[in-house]
């Protein structure tokens, strides 16, 4: 395994335009929208904190993560796959699940200095609050990211060639930012529309984030949520993925 990270490693610093994104546009968007004025305020629907505070930097961790496992990870598995990596990879001693536990490992170390970034960046730039329950802010992004990447993996069984699967997975992106709450705060959010985000993964991810901001841990219904996506995305992934 170790082996296949350094390699896996070294392909993806050549990939450095996707890793850039991943890195630079959540970072980048934090700062542009933290100098909007309204959201350098005390909000009421926020319960007094300021948009900058938690809520902004939590949906750039998420725009991040997203980021990596739908559109990195997915291409990444289907250029493989294209190119015969996998299947030759599966006529020798190292299963090919190796490759996949490298991908995944290097992601997700990706959309975490990712995560990292928008932090110190909210931290130092906007004076944005850190984390104060560490250790659940840990729990919960590891399980959102492990449920994301697992979608990701069903996005790359699924996905006819490397072209297309960033397009899948942009288009399955941008509906998940919505019902989390990227362009309509959740508190203001119809009923019907905020039943959808509370059900889906990205939802109890944003409101678990925000209660480690705030210093509390995570709800147990958020986490129960996570766990089953993770369990039904994963288990699709296992199910659908083709080696060739």
């Amino acid at each position: 395994m170790k082996k296949i990270l350094i390699v896996e490693s070294k392909l993806l610093a050549r990939d450095w335009l996707a890793a850039a994104i991943t890195l630079v546009l959540p970072v980048g968007l934090l700062l542009i929208l933290g100098q909007i004025p309204a959201l350098r305020e005390p909000s009421p629907e926020l319960g007094g904190q300021r948009f900058v505070d938690a809520q902004l930097p939590a949906q750039m961790i998420l725009l991040a993560l997203l980021t990596t496992a739908f559109t990195v990870l997915p291409g990444a598995m289907t250029a493989y796959r294209e190119q015969g990596v996998l299947r030759r990879m599966s006529t020798t001693p190292m299963h090919p699940a190796r490759l996949l536990g490298a991908q995944l490992l290097l992601n997700l170390a990706l959309a975490l200095l990712g995560a990292v970034l928008v932090i110190l960046a909210g931290w130092l730039v906007l004076g944005s609050r850190l984390p104060e329950q560490l250790l659940g802010f840990l729990l919960v992004f590891l399980l959102g990211a492990a449920a994301m990447l697992a979608l990701g993996l069903v996005i790359a069984a699924v996905a006819p060639n490397s072209k297309a699967a960033p397009g899948i997975g942009s288009v399955t992106m941008f509906p998940l930012l919505f019902v989390a709450g990227m362009w309509i705060p959740r508190e203001i959010m119809p009923d019907a529309l905020r039943t959808i985000s509370d059900y889906s993964v990205v939802g109890p991810f944003i409101n678990a984030m925000r209660d480690t901001w705030a210093g509390g841990w995570p709800q147990l219904p958020h986490l129960a949520v996570m766990v089953a996506g993770l369990a039904l995305f994963g288990g699709l992934a296992v199910r659908l993925f083709k080696w060739e």
